[in-house]
């Protein structure tokens, strides 16, 4: 499937997106997350909600035998210690090796010198996307706008962008709710995963997933009372939004012509 580019701010078809959920439902990718030690559960929970299943082992031992068995590797580097670099090294290869689509999610890359030396050097690596936000983005010299080495760029907030050499797209879908339920980023980046192991254009993949989660926060979030209610409905409407709703709701534009 490709997307006819469209002259700036005119909405790309969300076609796209409610074609690939239809795609990650069927399909049902496993998605071997990397994540970090907090959010674990949350995760692995909205991996399985929009279609995915979901593994999450950092085992030394046995994370190159899930990699093999995955569709799809998801990299985040919240909670960084010695044991998770190795395993994330061994992953990676393996991903490599077997030609799987991976993501990395640079977290607090801005906040350590090592870390993000650890971000480079895996963003040199060849991943299908590095995904964060604006200030990780920055500090790994990935910002909106500029050369995209690893291929796709996304950084995420209010806006999400995606970035690549041949073109630019933005998502407007979400809610201010999901910055106050810790783990929606990292949901976001195993969710981009799973849209990687059914579409082989990144940047397609990167906009379905942003759409999807995007749409079910808004969805969720009326009547919610706060983030504890928020985070349990967001899962609840992701784990039923249809193809028709994303039809509807989602808004993703063209910014290059």
């Amino acid at each position: 499937m490709t997307i006819a580019l469209a002259p700036v701010d005119v909405p790309v078809d969300p076609m796209v997106a409610a074609t690939l959920l239809e795609r990650v439902r069927t399909r049902r990718p496993r998605v071997h997350c990397l994540m970090n030690t907090v959010v674990q559960k949350f995760v692995a929970d909205g991996v399985t909600a929009v279609g995915g299943i979901p593994s999450m082992t950092a085992s030394e031992e046995e994370v190159g035998a899930f990699v093999r068995r995955a569709d799809s590797l998801a990299v985040n580097l919240g909670t960084l210690d010695a044991a998770r670099r190795r395993a994330i090294g061994l992953a990676v290869e393996v991903a490599g090796t077997e030609s799987k689509p991976w993501i990395v999610d640079p977290v607090h890359c801005d906040y350590s010198p090592s870390r993000l030396a650890f971000a480079q050097t895996l963003a040199a690596l060849g991943p299908a996307a590095v995904r964060g936000n604006a200030a990780e983005m920055m500090a790994l010299g990935l910002q909106a706008g500029a050369p995209c080495a690893p291929g796709l760029v996304i950084t995420t907030g209010p806006v999400d962008r995606l970035v690549t050499a041949r073109r630019s797209l933005r998502i407007e879908n979400g809610d201010r709710l999901m910055a106050g339920v810790t783990g929606t980023g990292c949901l976001a980046g195993a969710v981009i995963a799973a849209f990687l192991a059914v579409e082989p254009d990144a940047q397609l993949a990167a906009a379905a997933a942003l759409s999807t989660t995007g749409v079910a926060a808004e969805l969720a979030a009326p009547g919610v009372r706060g983030p504890a209610s928020f985070g349990i409905a967001f899962l609840d409407v992701l784990a039923t939004l249809s193809p028709d709703e994303l039809l509807t709701h989602a808004r993703i534009f063209d910014d290059r012509t």
